[in-house]
């Protein structure tokens, strides 16, 4: 589990005014001294993230971050920074002091609601002051069962906030949806079609094949993988129930199969693991209304060299090109941060995302629908430039889906 990449660990965000206790509870909940801890209100500025094993529910991402009611200098961009932080939260713990919640915790309360992240309440400082029955019943509005404590001497508090998380966790964490359990059988033949090129990293394959590998492994299914496809039927005694492919090279894998073969991408598969497949489907049909001087906003979830004939920047583009005619502008975005005008751009392609979680895929998914932004991402695009959508998505009943 310690090898277990972040986008697939639970992501806990620790919340709350400046000097509430947020940098001694995730101290605690790790055994560590990984955020500075100081009677200074405002002392943590940036996001602090750590990555451990918290048994049992396994690998997860503490954030810790600065105080929502920063009024400094230089408060307004660290509250923006904690804010960021929303989008990709899975459990949300909101620590106070004894003096209770007020405006700020409400705010969080209600934009946690607003985004179905389950809550956790810890109510500090306890050895100092215990908090008055009025102000605690005034928590207790909101979030059932607040944890009482003084994080710096509560020797349990890792066992009170294990407790609540597994009341809390989200149950597509405890029972995670396979890749294709719902599309393979045991026994089935899959073909994976993993060009190694530039953009393969030397010595390994890319993350995304490697987790479907594994979800076909533990499908107890047969699996061939292979570079050329049209070599790979030959040599199978059986006919695969699926192929898939890098959706980079989707058109000579497409032609060079029977229509009866299923075929669907790596990017495709986590377009409905990590996102939304029906909307992203739909998307892509705004590509058909793109005019000339369009901004196309692509979004990449990690940063990476550029490398000659890079999928993003060169191949996608062309594609979009070669499909509408037009004279289209692509902008791009890398990382966590998102952009908040969304206004000023004609569709949002994003990346398979296997370097962030669900929820912050969502997230933006969410703040298109809100700005009307089309959104789609690299498989399905490509697919759609291809004149092969409907093809790659068949395995995944999308015209259901539609309905």
């Amino acid at each position: 589990m310690i090898t277990t990449p972040k986008a697939n660990r639970l992501h806990i965000g620790i919340f709350g005014k400046r000097n509430a206790g947020k940098s001694s509870l995730i101290n605690a909940l790790i055994n560590q001294e990984i955020s500075i801890v100081s009677p200074i209100a405002g002392t943590t500025t940036d996001p602090v993230e750590k990555s451990m094993e918290f048994l049992p529910l396994g690998p997860v991402v503490f954030i810790d971050t600065a105080g929502i009611d920063d009024t400094a200098d230089l408060g307004s961009k660290r509250v923006e920074k904690t804010k960021k932080i929303f989008d990709r939260t899975d459990i949300a713990i909101i620590v106070c002091d004894s003096s209770g919640w007020d405006k700020y915790e409400e705010n969080l309360y209600n934009e946690f609601q607003k985004r179905n992240i389950p809550l956790i309440s810890v109510i500090n400082k306890q050895d100092i002051s215990k908090i008055s029955d009025t102000d605690l019943k005034n928590i207790e509005q909101y979030v059932k069962n607040p944890i009482k404590t003084s994080i710096i001497n509560d020797k349990d508090i890792i066992y009170k906030i294990k407790e609540q998380l597994i009341k809390n966790c989200p149950d597509d964490f405890i029972n995670p949806p396979s890749l294709l359990g719902d599309i393979v059988n045991k026994n089935d033949v899959v073909v994976l079609v993993i060009p190694i090129d530039k953009e393969a990293p030397k010595g390994r394959i890319i993350l995304p094949q490697v987790q479907v590998l594994r979800d076909l492994l533990d499908n107890r299914c047969r699996i061939f993988v292979t570079q050329d496809i049209k070599n790979a039927l030959s040599e199978l005694k059986n006919e695969p129930k699926l192929v898939v492919t890098d959706s980079q090279i989707f058109e000579s894998v497409s032609k060079n199969i029977p229509e009866n073969i299923n075929l669907t991408s790596f990017s495709i598969i986590f377009a409905r693991i990590k996102g939304d497949l029906k909307e992203f489907y739909e998307g892509a049909k705004a590509i058909d209304n793109l005019k000339d001087n369009d901004k196309v906003l692509i979004c990449e979830s990690c940063t990476h060299h550029q490398i000659e004939d890079d999928i993003a920047r060169v191949k996608i583009p062309n594609w979009i090109k070669k499909k509408t005619g037009k004279n289209i502008q692509f902008v791009y975005q890398s990382g966590h941060d998102f952009p908040e005008n969304l206004q000023d751009y004609a569709l949002l392609i994003h990346c398979g995302a296997c370097m962030t979680n669900r929820k912050e895929v969502l997230s933006r998914i969410m703040k298109c629908k809100k700005a009307n932004l089309p959104i789609t991402n690299y498989g399905i695009t490509i697919a759609y430039c291809l004149e092969i959508l409907e093809r790659a998505t068949k395995p995944f009943n999308i015209m259901d889906i539609q309905k």
